[in-house]
């Protein structure tokens, strides 16, 4: 399978920065809304969107709305070497559970 040289450039862009990585790493785990995120990776909402547009263009996550919340789960389907990518990443569980145990997981699908 052969993707677009420009959109393969734009993958490895996105894979370059640490932050990016974190939350493809946490998305290997659970779909996450943008609040979790903020609270995980203790950033602004600004800023995790402007990670999160630069995964979209480069068709590394999707996004679905419910309500006024957006939620990203991975998606990379177009890049045959996605799955050893993602199998490289560090598990973040850990922080998804902390995040669960201060009661923050569910607070916008409420």
């Amino acid at each position: 399978m052969r993707v677009n040289i420009d959109l393969l450039a734009e993958c490895h862009k996105a894979l370059g920065d640490k932050t990016r990585l974190q939350i493809l790493a946490l998305l290997k785990e659970e779909e996450l809304c943008v609040c979790e995120l903020v609270e995980i990776l203790n950033i602004s909402q600004p800023a995790v969107s402007q990670h999160m547009r630069r995964l979209r263009n480069a068709k590394l996550v999707r996004k679905r709305r419910q309500g006024q919340w957006v939620f990203y789960s991975l998606d990379g389907e177009v890049y045959p070497f996605m799955s050893s990518v993602l199998k490289c990443l560090p598990d973040m569980r850990r922080e998804i559970d902390a995040l669960r145990e201060k009661g923050l997981k569910v607070q916008c699908r409420q």
